[in-house]
C-alpha cells in the first residue's frame, strides 16, 4: 500500500461552501485539508454565484479523511482576524488565496509579518476593500418610510460591491433598534421587526421605495450644511463616489451646490469680514494692536501674539500660517525648525533677509495640550478670514512687490478662498493691489515627511524660490 502522503497527490477535491461567506464553512474545511496533507493546488473552492446568491442554500462537501494522529493546523491571530475579512470579498479566487496561505502557515509560521509576501499584500488589499465597503454602506444607506398592515416601516435599496450584509446586520440593528426596517440588495435582505433578525433572498431595486415627505426637508437641511469653503471635490468623490449617489436624495443637490460653490464662499468672506476700526498707521502700531486682540478663539487662548518683522519696504512678503511654539515663546516668526529650514533654503536660493518682511496668516499659537507640550493645531477658515485684517494691514504699510505664501492658510488669507496648493504652485497670481503672488508648500509639511518623499517634496520646494528669486529681480532688478 502506498503511503497516505502519495495517494493523495492524485486526488483532487471539490469543497462547495453554503454561503459566500460562509467563514466557519471554509475555516472547517481547510483545517481537514491541511491535516490530510492536500496542496492548494488539489483544491477548487466553490459558493453560490456572488450576484443573487441564496444565503440559505447549502451544498455537499466532498473532504478527505486526515490521519487520527495528524497535527492541528498552525495558525496566527493576524490571519485568522484578516481571513474573515478577506471572505467578504466578492474575488472568485478569495478562498484559495486564504488556503495557499494557511498551508504557507505550516512551514513558515511568521509568514502574515511578511508584507512584502504576493500573499499576504493581496490578503490585505481584500480586506482593505472589504472594510470600505462596509464603510460605504454605513454611510450612504438612506431609508424611506412605507406604510403596511403593521404601521410604519423603513425600506432601504442599497448595492454593496462585496458580501457584507451579514457582517453589517449588527450595526444596524444597534443603530435602529426601535425602528422596523429592511435593507434591500442585490445579495440578500435583512429585516427588523424591532426584536427578531431575519434573512431574505435577493431583491430588485424596483422592490424598493421611490422617496417620501421626509426627504424634502432633508434636502433643505442638507443644503443648509453644506459648507463650501471647505469643498474639495476630489476628495468627496472619493468619499462619496457618484455611484451611491442614486439612492441618496441629497446627492441631487451636488451639482448645484458644487457650481455655486466658489460665489457662496465669496459672499461668506465678505459677510465675515471684520472691521476693527482704523487701521494702525505704522508695523509698530500694529504690533502694539494684536497683542490685545481678542475677536477669535486663539487670541482668547492665553498665548502672546507674534509680530511680522523685517524692513519696512521689503520687495518681498513671506506670509505663513501662524507662530508655533518656539515663535510664541520668542516673540519672532520663523525661528523654529520650519523657520531654520526656510531660511537656508532662501539663502540657497539667493534671496537675501535684508529685502524680506516675513509674517503669518494667523498672529496667535493654536495648539491643543499634550502634557507638558503644546501640538500645533491648524486655524479654521474663520479663524484665518479674522486675522485678515491685520495682515492686509502690514500688506497696505510694507507694500511688496512679491508675495510667498507658505501652505493653503496663507494662501487663504491672501485670496479669500481655499486653494489645492499642489495645483497653483510655481506660478504668479496678479493681487488687487498690484502685487504679484507665488504659492508654495510650508516648510513644516517637509519637516513631517521625514524620510518618506521628503527629497522629492524638498527639491520641488527648492525650485519653487528660485522661481521667486528669479522673478523678484525681473521686478526690482536685485534680490
Amino acid at each position: 500500500m502506498k503511503p497516505f502522503r502519495d495517494m493523495r497527490l492524485a486526488e483532487a477535491f471539490r469543497i462547495q461552501l453554503a454561503a459566500p461567506d460562509d467563514f466557519e464553512g471554509w475555516r472547517d474545511a481547510a483545517r481537514r485539508m491541511v491535516r490530510a496533507d492536500v496542496p492548494p493546488d488539489r483544491v477548487t473552492w466553490e459558493s453560490p454565484a456572488d450576484q443573487g446568491a441564496d444565503l440559505f442554500a447549502h451544498g455537499d462537501r466532498r473532504l478527505p479523511s486526515p490521519p487520527d494522529d495528524a497535527p492541528q493546523p498552525r495558525v496566527s491571530r493576524d490571519f485568522l482576524q484578516l481571513a474573515q475579512s478577506v471572505i467578504l470579498h466578492s474575488d472568485s479566487t478569495r478562498f484559495l488565496l486564504l488556503y495557499r496561505t494557511l498551508w504557507r502557515l505550516q512551514s513558515r509560521p511568521r509568514l502574515m509579518e511578511d508584507k512584502a509576501d504576493p500573499d499576504v499584500r493581496a490578503m490585505e488589499d481584500l480586506a482593505r476593500q472589504v472594510r470600505r465597503d462596509i464603510h460605504k454602506m454605513r454611510a450612504f444607506v438612506r431609508f424611506r418610510s412605507v406604510e403596511n398592515e403593521e404601521g410604519e416601516h423603513y425600506v432601504a435599496w442599497f448595492e454593496p460591491e462585496h458580501h457584507i450584509l451579514r457582517a453589517n446586520a449588527g450595526f444596524f440593528v444597534r443603530r435602529f433598534t426601535t425602528m422596523r426596517w429592511s435593507i434591500l440588495t442585490p445579495r440578500g435582505t435583512l429585516h427588523w421587526d424591532g426584536e427578531a433578525l431575519q434573512e431574505g433572498p435577493p431583491a430588485t431595486r424596483a422592490d424598493a421605495p421611490s422617496g417620501d415627505p421626509v426627504e424634502a426637508l432633508w434636502r433643505k437641511y442638507y443644503a443648509s450644511i453644506f459648507n463650501p469653503a471647505r469643498l474639495k471635490v476630489g476628495a468627496m468623490l472619493k468619499e462619496m463616489p457618484r455611484k451611491y449617489w442614486k439612492n441618496m436624495p441629497e446627492a441631487a443637490l451636488i451639482p448645484e451646490l458644487i457650481a455655486g460653490a466658489q460665489a457662496r464662499e465669496a459672499q461668506m468672506v465678505k459677510a465675515g469680514e471684520q472691521d476693527f476700526g482704523e487701521r494702525p498707521q505704522s508695523l509698530g502700531a500694529i504690533g502694539e494692536a494684536i497683542l490685545g486682540c481678542r475677536r477669535c478663539e486663539i487670541g482668547c487662548n492665553g498665548t502672546r501674539a507674534v509680530m511680522g518683522e523685517g524692513p519696512a519696504s521689503a520687495a518681498l512678503m513671506i506670509v505663513g500660517e501662524q507662530p508655533g511654539d518656539t515663535e510664541e515663546e520668542q516673540g519672532r516668526p520663523f525661528v523654529g525648525p520650519a523657520g531654520r529650514l526656510l531660511r537656508s533654503h532662501l539663502e540657497e536660493a539667493g534671496i537675501s533677509d535684508e529685502r524680506t518682511y516675513v509674517t503669518n496668516a494667523v498672529k496667535h499659537f493654536k495648539f491643543v495640550p499634550r502634557g507638558k507640550r503644546r501640538l500645533h493645531q491648524n486655524p479654521t477658515a474663520k479663524e484665518i478670514d479674522i486675522c485678515r485684517w491685520w495682515l492686509d494691514g502690514e500688506r497696505a504699510l510694507v507694500q511688496p512687490r512679491l508675495i510667498l505664501a507658505l501652505g493653503a492658510s496663507a494662501a487663504r488669507s491672501l485670496l479669500g478662498k481655499t486653494v489645492s496648493v499642489q495645483k497653483v504652485r510655481g506660478e504668479p497670481h496678479l493681487l488687487d493691489d498690484g502685487s504679484e503672488l507665488w504659492i508654495t508648500t510650508h516648510p513644516s509639511y517637509l519637516l513631517r515627511l521625514q524620510d518618506h518623499g521628503r527629497a522629492e517634496e524638498e527639491d520641488k520646494f527648492a525650485n519653487d524660490l528660485r522661481r521667486v528669486a528669479d522673478r523678484l529681480s525681473e521686478l526690482s532688478g536685485a534680490v
